[in-house]
């Protein structure tokens, strides 16, 4: 029975062709051959499969099922529930639903090296871009919880009642029309917390309106929830959306409790000294330094902040600024030796970025989770990511309300 690595070897999975559409079906029917959303993946994996010589039938190359014991999350073999994973990005969803014992059995992400991460530490190359037919043509027709994080978009509502038509040319609308295809008994969509307001309230409006009335889906008032109060050192406010199809009579939900327990930043700061290379120069130092004096004398608060180990993080965000208001003190560097063409000389002052591993952590991804991209990369990825005990908490109140409304079904 073949490894995961080992077939990655005979698919060639190297650069752009690892993010080749048939690619995604192998991976993805192989995870799911003994399912039903197999049969999505069937045709285009065994004939992508025969023109590289290799067959999925036993005593041949690739045998079934498949062994996924050697990447670090491998999907669970008894799931309680299934789910897709849209605009996937790392699979922050995804690992707070594998925690919880449920099973993906479709993700697409557009992004080829954030598809790069979620393969390495899923097995899976998601598939590419939502908005097209021939994606939404792949997705399964039987599988309970759908997962969005999609981007926040302006609606064109003007002088309309703000219906499932007025979201066309929005990747809500994406996410919406495959609602409506599929039917799945649970939705759960993240938003940044600017989505409340975003368009006066009118596109929050829409939204709900959409999934109320035109889908038919019992929705409670979206909720704010903040990743600090889930076990994780970082002030990230996210607002969360949760739905049930009105058919099976679920009429009521609770959002997750705070934890009581408050981590600091230590928690999840690096154990051993870092790399020279994450020390700012003496001269970017200085450079933030006055950025954030000009803007003082203005009566501005912008500028770099320094989090102390017994602190709480800023939000961790894609550019410059996530890492410039998330700096921190570390005294334990030996060696001044720059290691990257910097102005200056490394600053004795012991004040460096956080590590993409400490980002990681903010967002709640275990340290088997692998970084398989530059740092620049891994900044913007976890940056872009969900906060996975935040999602996590939520996921597990949805979890509990479809069991036990089976419950009371039966």
């Amino acid at each position: 029975m073949k490894k995961y690595s080992e077939l990655k070897k005979v698919l060639n999975f190297r650069k752009l062709k690892y993010f080749e559409e048939e690619h995604a079906c192998v991976t993805h029917y192989l995870q799911t051959v003994e399912d039903d959303a197999g049969k999505y993946y069937k045709v285009k994996a065994e004939e992508y499969l025969k023109a590289k010589g290799q067959s999925l039938v036993n005593g041949h190359s690739i045998k079934i099922p498949f062994k996924f014991d050697d990447i670090p999350f491998p999907p669970p073999q008894k799931p309680d529930f299934t789910f897709i994973d849209l605009f996937a990005g790392i699979g922050g969803f995804r690992m707070a639903l594998q925690n919880l014992n449920n099973k993906c059995v479709f993700s697409s992400e557009w992004d080829k090296f954030a598809k790069k991460t979620y393969e390495a530490n899923f097995g899976e190359v998601p598939f590419g871009d939502i908005t097209k037919d021939e994606t939404k043509n792949y997705i399964p027709d039987s599988f309970d919880i759908l997962c969005a994080g999609f981007p926040c978009q302006a609606f064109s509502i003007a002088g309309r009642r703000g219906g499932f038509e007025d979201t066309r040319g929005t990747l809500f609308f994406d996410v919406a029309e495959i609602i409506r295809r599929k039917q799945p008994k649970a939705i759960f969509l993240e938003n940044v917390k600017g989505l409340l307001n975003h368009g006066g309230g009118k596109t929050l409006e829409t939204i709900l309106n959409v999934l109320r009335e035109d889908l038919e889906y019992f929705v409670p008032e979206p909720k704010i929830l903040n990743a600090k109060d889930f076990g994780t050192p970082q002030n990230r406010e996210r607002i969360f959306i949760v739905g049930f199809r009105k058919d099976l009579g679920i009429n009521e939900f609770h959002y997750p409790k705070p934890s009581c327990e408050k981590i600091i930043f230590e928690k999840v700061k690096e154990k051993n000294p870092v790399s020279v290379k994450y020390y700012l120069s003496d001269t970017y130092l200085n450079t933030l330094i006055e950025h954030k004096k000009r803007h003082a004398s203005k009566g501005n608060g912008f500028g770099y902040e320094i989090i102390p180990d017994d602190g709480t993080a800023n939000a961790v965000v894609c550019g410059g600024m996530g890492r410039e208001r998330n700096l921190v003190y570390d005294d334990r560097l030996e060696d001044f030796t720059p290691v990257t063409n910097i102005k200056g000389e490394v600053n004795r002052q012991g004040i460096r970025k956080m590590t993409p591993r400490e980002w990681a952590r903010l967002q709640g991804f275990p340290d088997e989770y692998l970084i398989p991209v530059s740092d620049a990369s891994a900044y913007k990825q976890f940056g872009n990511s969900v906060a996975v005990p935040a999602i996590q908490a939520t996921a597990k109140k949805i979890i509990e309300t479809l069991k036990k409304n089976d419950t009371k079904r039966k």
